[in-house]
């Protein structure tokens, strides 16, 4: 049985303009261990597929709809909000892409780690006061017993980014959600905090559910992705096929606008043309096809299903797509910075 199991999830949002349907239909398992790649531009759907997961989407105006959001067979849609309290930082735990927003100001790091500890360990002050000066040097940051008595504005970027993922980690949860861990970090801090985050899971076999719009931390970092547009999956798939051979038009802008080792520096970087739709009101047909270079006339009629998309490289046969000219679409050429994450 797999450790996570999300199957139709919906998450819309009744606004002035309408109803806005910002996760439509988006289903995936997740097994112990593994690491998924959730990618797409800024509002895709990302970040709402994780809040939805978490029962932490605001309502009103949110409403969150699924068959089911399964972890280890227990349905957290149906849960009331007290039994999700029990949930959240113990079975599950989730970091926040702006760690300066997220943590409390006016509280010190010892509290804002301790709370979760006295809550779902059921420790002493000092007890938990020891297990978080152990968890803030676990995530790398020195003289722990200082930091503790800290507020977030005295520490770096870096070091609010590691309390986030040493309070997410404290409890040692199933499956860690991370929307967007290195957003507003420099590149050295960046794979300080990937490789920690690797290290973590090897030895602890926690699941992730990484939300990302950097596709080189995603080569490096997820066995599968997940490719979403307009709140819906586009294209599913393990992380080397994927990127080898894109199944789907989206995907494949994505990875041309990739900067290239071997590109030329003079030449204009690739982008998508046009911008992402209006939520609030969708195209009938494929929500991609205005920008789509590939589109024919069946593509602004119908909406293409996710379906199985065959691949010779994909042993699994677990690549799925969403478009009508899987078959016609052109290799993508991709660099070494790019695959990296693809002989994992």
């Amino acid at each position: 049985m797999a450790l996570l199991d999300v199957n139709d999830l919906r998450v819309r949002f009744e606004t002035h303009h309408g109803t806005l349907r910002a996760v439509d239909g988006v289903s995936f398992t997740l097994d112990e261990g593994e690491t998924l790649g959730l990618v797409g531009e800024s509002g895709s759907g990302k970040s709402v597929t994780n809040l939805g997961i978490m029962g932490l989407v605001p309502s009103p105006p949110g409403v969150v709809e699924a068959g089911h959001v399964l972890l280890e067979g227990r349905d957290l849609v149906q849960m009331s909000e007290e039994q999700l309290r029990g949930v959240r930082g113990n079975d599950v735990a989730m970091i926040f892409q702006d760690p300066m927003t997220s943590l409390n100001p006016l509280l010190t790091v010892e509290r804002q780690l301790t709370e979760v500890l006295e809550l779902h360990r059921n420790m002493t002050r000092a007890e938990a006061r020891r297990a978080a000066a152990k968890g803030l040097d676990e995530v790398g940051i020195p003289e722990p017993e200082r930091r503790l008595d800290q507020y977030p504005h005295e520490l770096s970027g870096g070091m609010r980014q590691r309390v986030m993922i040493a309070m997410g980690l404290l409890c040692e949860p199933k499956l860690l959600l991370a929307d967007e861990p290195t957003t507003a970090l420099d590149v050295t801090i960046q794979a300080q905090i990937l490789e920690l985050m690797k290290d973590l899971q090897e030895r602890r076999g926690t699941a992730i559910v990484l939300v990302t719009h950097d596709l080189g931390v995603v080569a490096g970092m997820a066995d599968r992705v997940h490719v979403m547009y307009a709140g819906r999956l586009v294209e599913t798939g393990p992380i080397g096929p994927l990127f080898k051979e894109p199944r789907h038009p989206y995907t494949r802008g994505l990875l041309k606008s990739v900067p290239r080792l071997t590109g030329d520096p003079d030449r204009a970087l690739d982008s998508i043309q046009g911008q992402p739709p209006d939520l609030a009101n969708l195209p009938a047909g494929c929500a991609f096809a205005p920008r789509c270079g590939f589109v024919t006339p069946s593509c602004e009629i119908d909406r293409p299903a996710l379906i199985q998309a065959p691949d010779a490289g994909d042993t699994s046969n677990s690549r799925r797509s969403a478009c009508f000219e899987t078959k016609n679409l052109p290799p993508v050429a991709t660099d070494d910075h790019a695959q990296q994450g693809t002989t994992r």
